[in-house]
């Protein structure tokens, strides 16, 4: 609750705040000018390659065109030119020789360090003992063993166990480190690359070598010189047959593996680099353009479109927009917003249904214009495209009439009624007429289009409504289009029939999409249609089926409020079915405590006879919270919740303010705790549900209803209402109030008027009467009378149902 109050406290302040409408008003204008974008300089030749040219085109003044073909020759030619970069990292095979050293060494450093400590430990002995050979020191080949993970980890290639047990056995020997390192640095200098294919695609122009470290650069032509991976590796034992000559056949193959594994490429594309620099040599070329003078021919009548010619028209098209495209959007914003202003003030400025909302109305308003100027824009380059490419000749124009625009005025008709509807028709057409190249018959086809498809929907309280409508305006499509045809004194038969069917099927595809969009416009902006409300008023359903069983004294009083303020909406131009359906709902927060209210109450039984004013006092207010409460619950829509909250007002629990000053005193109550929390009524149908629930509840009361009786009831208890301030927030005048108590008057009247007395109705009469003398007063002894009632139908009962309507 304390969200919705929070939410209502927010509506308020938006709908108060100036700045909101403005930017509104700013971001609207905004839109609609990034819609009309494309549309702002009217393109009048649009030719394509191959068509025949209307009429001569002249150059209005001088420009340059440029040939973008030959400019792109000229950048792929430069982009060509640019040498590819290899980075060359001149520091791998130091580091690759380091690693070879430090591995062995700490191997070698191992073997040695055992070796000292063994000869130590002999040389303390007393008797001289020959030191064994390593392969027999079964401690030093375990730990020699445990070293292989770090000895592949430093050297940064695998291992085998067979090569790592040749190499200990050589005791990691030095002279196997040097063969190494030598024949690796020959293969490195010469320089490796990992993709010699590739390279050799660079052999005419040579390749940029940059160094990693320093980043010097020296361009390389010679390329056959470098070395594939595969080749590098080939070249191994050719490299070091010199150098491995002496050593045996298992030695040789474990120096010429070690390298192979070894060798890495040096030499590394870097297509990043190459790129950045094909890019910003492209960059550096200018456009070739050609000057066009004043007055030269750009395209001759009657011969057919080449693609220099082409591309004269859509350089002078394109230079004109970048020239006009500001003046443009200026004065296309200025006339939009200048339009907008004058028919907020004149229409829109907190009249009639505006008056609530106001800030969620205008931008419902705002939403569907720009929808439809996007859908006009959208269809306009479409219409253009389908005539391009149709097989069959369709004119332009005629997918005009078939374009749903006329939908956008019906939906604001729906649900803010026709008398917004009608202006803002007129601000669409408008804005159409920008999109449609200023085109004065489409104007007046889409005002009268959008202003009469408004009009057929203002009363629509079924879906079929949509469909019958649009057939209407199909028809009226017709006509508007035969007249616009007319108009343009055009003669060709076949043009009129494309009129005819686009004409006549967007009337029907106006229906349909008002249709599909107003439910979806009811759940995004939470509005309710007569649509909706027709299907609230039925009396089936749960919430109204609930009210009749567990408080039928209130469902009985909220039908009957529903159709007092359904006859009074009616004679004062308010809307009926919203006051009926306000009217059925306007007490369901009873639904909680019904026994608590006087109409629910039976054996004259009244639970506030137990409790303290005050208290009373609250169990009453709290229907207005239960009530919004249960009407959130079930979604009966924002007005019939705002009506249930506001059907109260501000008024006073006169009867227990009265009687809480009589237990306590004057001075020791305050008024504020007995008025219900508000709002006053801020519509008519919540001012008629507020007079009308006053009206019902007190004619129960009346024990002769004569007609005169009931007129001077309502007038007195119309009076109060209006005395006290409640409706000086809606729009009830004095008219109106005198034309709701005539409409009040006329239903009560049959409601209460007298009946013909039956004969078994007199008898019954009688017997009352008589009882009722006998003991005095009927108000004294109520259960005698009731006996007595009992008695007479058990004597006279012969043929009647027994306790029919007795518990």
């Amino acid at each position: 609750m304390k969200f919705e109050q929070s939410k209502e406290s927010i509506n308020k302040l938006l709908d108060n705040n100036t700045r909101i409408r403005w930017g509104i008003l700013v971001l609207s204008t905004i839109l609609f000018i990034i819609i009309l974008y494309p549309s702002l300089v009217i393109t009048k030749h649009r030719y394509n390659l191959g068509d025949v040219v209307e009429r001569d085109i002249k150059a209005p003044k001088d420009f340059f065109i440029e040939d973008e073909a030959a400019t792109d020759k000229n950048r792929q030619r430069a982009m060509a030119e640019v040498l590819t970069v290899y980075d060359y990292d001149a520091n791998l095979a130091k580091t690759l020789q380091r690693n070879v050293e430090q591995a062995f060494g700490d191997l070698r450093a191992l073997i040695e360090s055992s070796q000292i400590m063994k000869r130590s430990e002999l040389e303390n002995q007393s008797e001289p003992v020959e030191i064994p050979p390593k392969e027999q020191n079964p401690s030093l080949q375990t730990l020699i063993g445990e070293k292989h993970e770090q000895f592949e980890e430093t050297i940064g290639i695998r291992v085998s166990n067979g090569a790592y047990r040749a190499l200990a056995k050589q005791e990691f020997s030095k002279n196997i480190v040097n063969l190494i390192t030598k024949i690796l640095n020959k293969i490195l200098i010469n320089g490796v690359v990992t993709n010699k294919e590739i390279l050799l695609k660079e052999l005419d122009k040579g390749i940029i070598l940059r160094d990693v470290d320093t980043k010097k650069e020296k361009i390389a032509g010679n390329l056959n010189q470098f070395y594939g991976l595969n080749q590098a590796k080939a070249m191994v034992r050719t490299i070091g047959q010199p150098y491995l000559q002496d050593l045996d056949y298992t030695l040789k193959n474990l120096v010429v593996d070690f390298v192979q594994e070894l060798i890495q490429p040096n030499i590394t594309l870097n297509r990043n680099e190459t790129q950045e620099r094909e890019n910003k040599i492209a960059t550096e070329i200018k456009p070739v353009l050609y000057k066009i003078k004043a007055g030269e021919m750009l395209l001759r009548e009657g011969e057919r479109v080449a693609e220099f010619n082409l591309l004269k028209l859509e350089a002078l098209q394109a230079q004109t927009k970048k020239e006009q495209i500001l003046l443009s959007s200026l004065g296309a914003a200025m006339l939009l917003m200048c339009l907008l202003i004058t028919t907020y003030i004149l229409h829109l400025n907190y009249q009639g249904p505006m008056a609530t909302y106001h800030v969620k109305n205008l931008l419902l308003i705002a939403s569907l214009a720009l929808t439809f100027f996007f859908l006009a824009e959208i269809s306009a380059s479409f219409s253009e495209s389908l005539t391009r490419n149709s097989p069959v000749s369709i004119p332009g124009t005629s997918i005009y009439f078939g374009i749903p625009l006329a939908a956008g005025a019906m939906i604001i008709c729906l649900f803010l009624g026709i008398k917004v509807a009608v202006p803002m028709a007129l601000v669409m057409a408008i804005g159409f007429t920008f999109i449609f190249q200023n085109n004065f018959e489409m104007f007046i086809y889409f005002l009268i289009s959008g202003t009469m498809a408004a009009y057929w929907v203002r009363d629509c309280r079924e879906r079929k409504v949509f469909i019958i409508a649009g057939t209407k305006l199909g028809i009226l499509n017709i006509i508007l289009a035969t007249a616009i045809h007319f108009y343009m004194g055009e003669l060709s038969s076949s043009k009129l029939l494309w009129d005819w069917a686009f004409a006549f099927m967007g009337g029907i595809a106006t229906g349909i999409v008002t249709a599909g969009i107003v439910p979806l416009v009811e759940i995004a902006f939470d509005y309710t249609t007569d649509i909706t409300l027709l299907e609230l008023a039925h009396l089936d359903r749960p919430i109204m089926r609930r009210l009749m069983i567990e408080a039928p004294g209130t469902y009985h009083h909220s039908v009957i409020v529903g159709s007092l303020v359904e006859a009074a909406a009616a004679e004062i131009g308010a809307n009926p079915l919203l006051a009926k359906v306000c009217g059925h709902y306007h007490d369901i927060g009873k639904i909680k405590k019904p026994l608590y209210f006087i109409e629910n109450q039976t054996n004259g039984k009244n639970k506030h006879d137990k409790l303290a004013p005050s208290m009373s006092g609250l169990i009453l207010i709290a229907h207005i919270k239960d009530g919004v409460e249960i009407a959130r619950e079930n979604k009966v829509g924002q007005l019939i919740t705002d009506t249930i909250r506001q059907h109260h007002g501000t008024s006073i629990i006169k009867f227990f303010y009265e009687k809480a000053k009589q237990l306590k005193g004057e001075d020791s109550v305050k008024i504020d705790n007995f008025r219900y929390p508000g709002p006053k009524p801020q519509t008519k149908e919540a001012g008629l549900v507020m007079l009308a629930d006053v009206v019902e509840a007190a004619s129960r009361t009346l024990d002769n209803p004569t007609p005169s009786r009931i007129q001077g009831l309502v007038q007195n208890l119309i009076n109060q209402i209006f005395s006290d301030g409640q409706l000086d927030s809606c729009e009830l005048t004095l008219k109106n109030l005198h034309s709701i108590a005539k409409s009040f008057n006329k239903i009560l009247y049959g409601i209460h008027h007298h009946r013909i007395e039956y004969h078994e109705n007199r008898t019954a009469r009688n017997g009352y009467e008589k009882g009722k003398l006998k003991n005095g007063s009927s108000d004294r002894q109520p259960a005698r009378q009731s006996q007595d009632l009992k008695e007479e139908d058990s004597t006279n009962g012969n043929g009647r149902l027994k306790r029919l309507g007795l518990s």
